[in-house]
């Protein structure tokens, strides 16, 4: 796949768009369903996140008493990831370490894809919706588990008494703010990265010779890791709050 196709800016057709690739042969609500520039990104992550959990497997099946290499690099990650998730929920952590493990490896390599020439999937609101929307069932799946109706009344209807729920419509918007907030925040940090990027490719192509590794250096690592880290952090947080230690 040329990443042209993915980024371009031909014809005065700057790159942050979205861009329809492929028709499929059925249509949904009377529209045509097509493959777009994210489904091919998406795919494309998740190839090399694939590849790379297969090279760690077969490094870590063959492990050496003093870890080099491959090993080394898997093991460092796993035990990063293990003192985040842990630092923040727990003693529930372990639970939850391989979910946000991979919530935060497909955000970071989807954020840094940019340097491949590619649209970062993040960039697209349906991806960050669709993960906000896994964490906003994990906060409610836990909240109900782990809480009767009458605590879960209490709560909504706080910090006034519970026979008084003026407050009961504020709460519930504010649970439903939850991954309405989320998306957006981690969708318009990236998509604001990849519109300057297209822009000085697309306006500045004839002098944007070395000095953009600059920007790419800020937009697809530095704030692609920082919104990886929010986007995770806060989740954990809003799960952790659910369990409320009843773990």
């Amino acid at each position: 796949m040329n990443s042209s196709l993915l980024l371009s800016s031909a014809s005065g057709d700057l790159g942050f768009m979205i861009k329809e690739l492929v028709p499929m042969p059925f249509k949904f609500m009377g529209s045509t369903v097509w493959i777009t520039t994210s489904h091919v990104c998406i795919l494309i992550v998740l190839l090399i996140l694939i590849g790379f959990a297969a090279a760690c497997h077969h490094a870590l099946t063959h492990p050496k008493e003093i870890p080099t290499g491959l090993q080394n690099v898997a093991e460092l990650i796993v035990e990063m990831l293990s003192k985040m998730i842990n630092g923040t929920m727990g003693k529930s952590g372990d639970r939850f370490l391989c979910y946000f493990g991979t919530v935060f490896c497909f955000i970071l390599v989807s954020n840094i894809s940019g340097l491949l020439g590619l649209r970062p999937p993040t960039a697209d609101y349906g991806t960050t919706f669709a993960m906000a929307i896994i964490t906003f069932v994990l906060i409610h799946f836990n909240t109900i588990k782990y809480h009767n109706a009458k605590e879960l009344w209490i709560d909504k209807c706080s910090p006034l008494p519970p026979w008084c729920p003026i407050w009961l419509p504020i709460n519930l918007i504010s649970d439903i703010a939850v991954p309405i907030s989320l998306s957006l925040r981690l969708f318009a940090n990236v998509l604001s990265g990849t519109i300057v990027m297209a822009l000085v490719y697309g306006l500045l192509s004839k002098v944007a010779i070395i000095w953009p590794a600059v920007l790419h250096v800020y937009f697809d690592l530095f704030s692609g890791a920082i919104q990886t880290y929010v986007f995770c952090m806060l989740s954990m947080t809003y799960v952790t709050q659910a369990i409320d230690g009843r773990d």
